[in-house]
């Protein structure tokens, strides 16, 4: 840079509110504006001496590097901050070369802090993907899970199981306040059943009253276990209203499919899947079996139905 282009450089930069620094070709930061006070609360003498890369959460330093070796593109990272959480910034890098020779000489950073607008977009991302504030997965993103844990059955040409529940309420009116209270015990049954379930599983809201569970990796007999903990799980549960209520005031069925995955298998399969779980809750609803089992092609599907009998 000249004289007359350093001034102006440092005028911009201890006049921005964005984070600008520069960085020798070896990342370690030889000039950083005043704003590093107020967003990181690293003071700039602080910064300076240090790579650029030690302010930065460790899975994210790919990602600026990414950004350092193509021009122009931008990059999201997480900055330590001196105290308290992290701070989210995107950050621009721009390659300066000598006047004269042309060599790389350094790297002018623009960081700026997109703190508020990530939680506000995560916020926004989980109201699409979520019913409610119990945080439990709706029929969009159920659809996307299912179809990533089918493509990654057939990668390990493994299995994966689909369960669907369907809860009845035992003398439920048509009140338009007994509609009401329908999502208030059907989010109660969907956090039992979360509660029981293991953390790689996957539970969504999939219509009025049912409730999807996804199995990774789980085969039949597998399914049929968590099935049984639903059951119970379900028989324990305690009105959402806090009111006392004669046992088996609810009525879990549940039907259950299971898909082996082999090579050359249609990726339509997650759609059968879901097909062949419906049917055997439907099954299970009209014919009321214990227990039943059959096999179609590489399917294998299973029918399964566990009333809380009323005393």
């Amino acid at each position: 840079m000249s004289v007359a282009e350093k001034i102006d450089f440092q005028s911009l930069a201890e006049n921005s509110a964005d984070i600008l620094c520069c960085t020798g070709m070896d990342g370690v930061l030889h000039y950083v504006s005043p704003a590093s006070v107020e967003i990181l609360g690293w003071k700039p003498e602080e910064m300076a001496g240090k790579i650029l890369d030690d302010f930065i959460l460790p899975e994210d330093v790919p990602l600026l590097a990414a950004a350092f070796a193509t021009q122009g593109q931008s990059a999201t990272v997480r900055m330590r901050k001196k105290d308290g959480p992290s701070a989210w910034m995107e950050c621009h890098a721009r390659l300066a070369r000598h006047s004269i020779s042309g060599e790389p000489k350094e790297y002018v950073v623009v960081m700026r802090d997109i703190t508020d607008h990530k939680i506000l977009e995560e916020k926004l991302s989980a109201l699409v993907l979520t019913d409610g504030p119990k945080g439990l997965l709706n029929a969009h993103a159920f659809q996307g899970a299912l179809d990533q844990e089918w493509k990654r059955a057939l990668r390990g040409g493994s299995q994966l199981s689909l369960l669907m529940i369907d809860i009845v309420r035992l003398k439920e009116s048509n009140r338009e306040s007994e509609k009401q209270e329908r999502d208030a015990w059907v989010r109660a049954v969907a956090t039992a059943v979360s509660g029981v379930v293991r953390t790689t599983d996957f539970v969504a809201r999939h219509g009025g009253t049912e409730i999807a569970v996804i199995l990774p990796s789980a085969d039949t007999a597998g399914a049929v276990q968590v099935a049984e903990k639903v059951r119970s799980a379900v028989q324990s549960l305690e009105s959402p209203d806090g009111e006392e209520k004669e046992s088996g005031w609810l009525i879990a069925n549940i039907g259950v499919a299971t898909a082996l995955a082999r090579h050359g298998e249609s990726m339509k399969m997650p759609e059968t899947l879901l097909l062949a779980a419906n049917h055997t809750l439907e099954k299970a609803k009209v014919e009321g079996q214990t227990c039943c089992a059959w096999q179609v092609g590489l399917v294998h599907f299973g029918g399964l139905i566990w009333p809380t009998p009323a005393k």
